[in-house]
């Protein structure tokens, strides 16, 4: 689009309604001299263009915006980007041209297009093997829970573990390596005997 062009757009969207050939010519003409012929062609352009659509009124056109001057600007820059041989280079200069206020509008565009970020998902602590009461060490198998040990041939009778048992008197016995011999010694309870068997 060309200067004319864009000054004809200009109004076009500054008043954001149908206008004529006579209404656009009469505004440029305070800036500068221009032929009613002229602003007609350039209308009949951008209406060729896709830029404007029109409605005839009598013997003339009413021209109507159909895009915003924000998709008209990105159809420039998209138009220029295009035809570079070096898209990246051109990007480079381009950011480069920009004042402060215009790359924060840049970073806002570009939330807006990606659209929200979403946060990713961080996996629950690792909760294996601790609990609040640690019975990972807990020997359940020595526990009595009053029920018939069902894998032994005494069913009449409960299990009990950590003891030896006797089968026929079902008395515990405990192991003679882990309790210390406690019968007396027959020397000292009995003197005399001691005594003849020194004599002998």
């Amino acid at each position: 689009m060309g200067e004319l062009e864009d000054a004809v757009m200009t109004r076009v969207w500054k008043w954001n309604r149908p206008v004529t050939v006579r209404e656009v010519l009469e505004d440029l003409q305070q800036e500068r001299s221009i032929a009613y012929t002229t602003v007609m062609t350039v209308l009949d352009n951008l209406h060729q263009k896709g830029w404007v659509r029109r409605e005839a009124e009598g013997r003339a056109y009413r021209y109507e915006a159909v895009s915003t001057r924000a998709a008209y600007a990105a159809a420039l820059m998209n138009d220029a980007w295009s035809q570079s041989d070096n898209p990246a280079a051109a990007l480079v200069a381009f950011f480069g041209m920009m004042s402060d206020e215009q790359r924060h509008a840049l970073r806002d565009a570009v939330r807006i297009v990606q659209g929200p970020e979403t946060p990713e998902p961080t996996e629950p602590p690792d909760t294996r093997g601790v609990t609040s009461t640690d019975t990972s060490s807990t020997d359940t198998s020595s526990v009595d829970t009053g029920r018939p040990d069902t894998g032994s041939a005494d069913t009449g009778r409960p299990h009990t573990r950590g003891a030896d048992t006797d089968p026929d008197t079902a008395t515990p016995h405990t192991r003679a390596d882990t309790v210390p011999d406690t019968r007396p010694d027959t020397a000292d309870e009995n003197p005399a005997s001691a005594q003849e068997s020194d004599g002998r």
